[in-house]
């Protein structure tokens, strides 16, 4: 087994809220020069610049796991991740029929920038990525695990875009197993609050939307290889392993 430091929860210029400066290659260099073993490439609704984010950390040695963080029709974010950037792509395929068509304004909501393993821009999403799909949080998970995946709720103790903000806690027939605590966030208090959480695999990631908030590494795995699939057969609970939130 070898400890593998990750963060699986980073955003890229394609996400409107994510800084131009997010490119593929940023992305991967400023987690190498970091540290991290393995990260998650993870914009808001949209798996299209997941294709360069993986061929670039290929490049450089770094496993760049596909993903997406789903806004839910409960508006709670939740983190899907795949094995494969054809089976995100897969899934992108299935939240795109499910997202409302409303016409992004970036001098408002900022430009949403599709890019190649080179950083050139290739295209422009124009659909709005921010909205809520027509998924709900209870079908998440199992839907993630039809693609070959894995789902767990984001930032659940935050106050907005939350499944605990949304829902008040977490519905066991949403089946996770594991959910994300922001960085910041309080592990123990937490708990209190919501026991049902304490059978989960807890997570902290970054969310970082801009270069400067990629923190040092402190979050990290074992795992018999550093590889997508192992990663995410851990998070759902198929092999034994050990998490320490740093």
């Amino acid at each position: 087994m070898i400890r593998v430091f990750y963060d699986l929860h980073l955003h890229s210029c394609l996400s409107p809220c994510g800084s131009e400066d997010m490119t593929p290659n940023n992305l991967v260099n400023m987690a190498l020069l970091l540290g991290y073993g393995i990260i998650a490439l993870t914009d808001h609704n949209s798996c299209r610049n997941v294709p360069a984010a993986v061929r670039a950390g290929a490049a450089r040695g770094l496993p760049v796991v596909p993903g997406m963080e789903l806004c839910t029709q409960e508006e709670a974010h939740v983190i899907c991740l795949f094995p494969t950037v054809e089976a995100a792509l897969g899934f992108d395929r299935y939240v795109a029929q499910r997202i409302p068509k409303i016409r992004n304004r970036p001098e408002i909501f900022g430009r949403q920038t599709v890019m190649d393993e080179r950083d050139t821009v290739v295209g422009e999403e124009e659909t709005l990525l921010l909205n809520a799909v027509s998924v709900s949080v209870n079908h998440v998970h199992r839907l993630a695990r039809g693609f070959g995946g894995t789902a767990f709720p984001a930032h659940v103790d935050k106050s907005a875009y939350s499944v605990l903000s949304s829902l008040g806690s977490l519905p066991p027939e949403a089946d996770f197993t594991a959910a994300e605590i922001s960085a910041k966030g309080d592990v123990q208090v937490l708990l209190q609050r919501n026991p049902e959480l304490r059978d989960l695999i807890l997570l902290k990631n970054s969310d970082a939307h801009y270069l400067e908030n990629m923190p040092d590494p402190s979050a990290s795995v074992l795992l018999p290889e550093k590889s997508p699939e192992c990663l995410i057969a851990a998070l759902n609970k198929e092999i034994r392993t050990e998490w320490n939130r740093g």
